[in-house]
């Protein structure tokens, strides 16, 4: 146990007597001063549906603690609905909410020197946040997933959030009725959890049990089932153990975790989101990662199950096929996970998988054998060109146009760009660009889900390319490209396309590519000009002050000085 933390601090004299004594006042008792002091960082709220039953979780943890000989101590964190916030001014506050959870969990641990941490999030940014501030803190520390959403269920169909979205498109487009478009509102989202596809929130929990600081198959329970919060209790005592045995994050956040982590995205086919956090976190670990190492893995990582938003089954169907840990053992047997990562329970990833069966079972076909994938190849592919020279982010499956060359539509907001959509202005064939959505831009980077579900409740999924330096919510699929950098704020060339520019996208050649020479792209950059920021106060102001590119993780800790 490291000599800074708390539990031996408060036994060292009479002059830590006052500290022993605010203790007192939270329930400590005489014997309670020698044990592990351990922080439960609690994401519960009512703001989302991700939230709202984690704090029955937390309760569940905190017996576990207990149980296991340690003390907790019980704290919020914020968190930010991007469901409820998409499509308005408000959206751009999720990302910067990983970076406010990251650093108030890191606050409270350091400032109450706590010898260990359990966090429990839901929603998209609750999880990379809490393993930032994980890796900052480097103190003995597991993660907690809410739970996943049910399914809802409207005219025989399985729903998610991401239907309601397309629900406005086909409105729109004249395709559905009203009552169809209230009965989809009405039905897509049942009860507590987060986001039932394969998008952002549950693949990250996904990433996280194939890095080894969640436990086995925790990341695709769903939130109202018990052993949710069994798997809570379960993980708190299995924390007090790495307390004693000083299992830090340092040593399970390595390279090759991070690289199974990949490996595991790509199978399950997660989100683009997920590029953006892992960034994020290898930088706060120290681990070299770049956004060439996804394209990578990705050549050589087959794509197994058939989920959400591309494909057919959602989280809760992955768990009963069985979940996680399947799909690590068959990637783990072909060559293509680090069977001697270490794992929070002090097993190593072939250790935890030791009695998983290499193929999955013949009665469900949620998940493939991996000689009959869905895709040979991984789907999240980083393209690059003269719009692109940081990297770009794509879903390179489930797309039937693999290149599209096109006419530019330029916009220079999320809003623009949706109402142009919806009066029909944007026809097959077109290229969207929406910038001035980046890190710094926006600021905030928010997500296009708004747009790019109208385009395919219009039909156009595959029929028009949309190019962002803004994000997409992991509920995106289409011919889409985000996360281009540099961004248009600072310059990139992404800022300097014209209306009716030719475009081309090429998902083989992993290329974006504006086409224009380059002595006519020159004398745009030397006419450009910087905008005036869209804030210059308040966290919107700070964060569009410190934040890095998004080919860097959109950190802002990165340089500082």
């Amino acid at each position: 146990m490291p000599d800074n933390r708390r539990s031996q601090v408060i036994t060292q004299g009479v002059q830590r007597t006052p500290n022993r004594a605010m203790l007192r006042a939270v329930g400590f008792g005489d014997s309670d001063f020698t044990k592990p002091i351990v922080g439960v960082a609690n994401g519960f709220s009512t703001i989302t549906p991700c939230n709202m039953g984690i704090d029955g979780l937390a309760k569940r943890a905190e017996s576990g603690v207990r149980q296991a000989g340690g003390m907790p101590q019980l704290f919020g964190t914020i968190t930010i609905s991007d469901g409820i916030s998409m499509g308005t001014e408000g959206m751009k506050y999720s990302l910067v909410s990983r970076e406010v959870i990251a650093d108030s969990i890191e606050t409270v641990c350091n400032g109450q020197s706590l010898d260990g941490v359990l966090a429990i999030g839901g929603c998209d940014k609750n999880m990379p946040g809490a393993m930032i501030a994980f890796a900052r803190l480097n103190i003995p520390a597991i993660f907690v997933y809410g739970g996943t959403i049910k399914p809802g269920h409207y005219a025989g169909k399985d729903l998610t959030v991401v239907s309601a979205f397309e629900a406005v498109g086909e409105y729109s487009a004249g395709k559905i009725a009203d009552e169809t478009l209230l009965a989809v509102e009405r039905n897509a989202c049942p009860g507590a959890g987060s986001c039932g596809g394969m998008y952002t929130a549950n693949t990250m929990s996904s990433a996280f049990e194939a890095m080894g600081m969640s436990l086995m198959y925790s990341s695709t329970m769903a939130a109202e089932d018990a052993e949710k919060a069994d798997s809570a209790e379960n993980s708190a005592i299995v924390l007090i153990e790495a307390i004693r045995q000083q299992i830090l994050p340092s040593q399970i956040l390595t390279r090759q975790a991070f690289e199974n982590a990949i490996s595991v995205i790509m199978a399950v086919g997660g989100s683009t989101n997920s590029v953006l956090h892992l960034l994020a976190i290898a930088n706060a670990i120290g681990v070299p990662l770049t956004i060439d190492d996804f394209e990578t893995i990705r050549r050589r990582v087959p794509v197994l199950c058939d989920l959400k938003p591309s494909g057919r089954y959602v989280a809760t169907d992955l768990h009963t096929a069985g979940g996680i840990p399947q799909v690590m053992k068959m990637l783990l047997v072909n060559g293509l996970l680090h069977g001697d990562a270490l794992t929070i329970t002090g097993q190593t990833i072939e250790e935890v998988l030791a009695d998983i069966p290499a193929e999955p079972r013949s009665d469900q076909d949620v998940i493939r054998p991996f000689d009959k994938p869905m895709y040979a190849q991984g789907h999240l592919g980083i393209l690059k060109g003269n719009l692109a020279e940081e990297g770009a982010v794509a879903k390179l499956t489930g797309i039937k146009n693999r290149r599209i060359t096109g006419p530019a539509r330029v916009f220079d907001s999320e809003e623009e760009c949706l109402d142009a959509i919806l009066a029909k202005q944007v026809v097959a064939g077109d290229v969207v660009v929406v910038r001035y959505e980046g890190p710094k831009g926006g600021p905030g980077m928010r997500e296009m889900l708004a747009p790019t579900s109208a385009l395919i409740g219009a039909g156009l999924g595959d029929a028009v390319g949309l190019i962002t330096d803004g994000r997409f919510s992991g509920g995106t699929y289409g011919m889409v490209v985000g996360h281009v950098a540099p961004e248009a704020a600072v310059g990139g060339t992404i800022a300097l396309v014209q209306e009716g520019d030719s475009i081309t996208i090429d998902a083989d050649a992993n290329l974006l590519q504006l086409n224009l020479p380059a002595e006519d792209l020159e004398k745009r950059r030397a006419a450009w000009t910087p905008r005036p920021p869209r804030y210059t106060r308040g966290i919107l102001g700070k964060y569009a002050k410190l934040v890095s590119s998004s080919s860097q993780g959109a950190v802002t800790d990165m340089n500082l000085f």
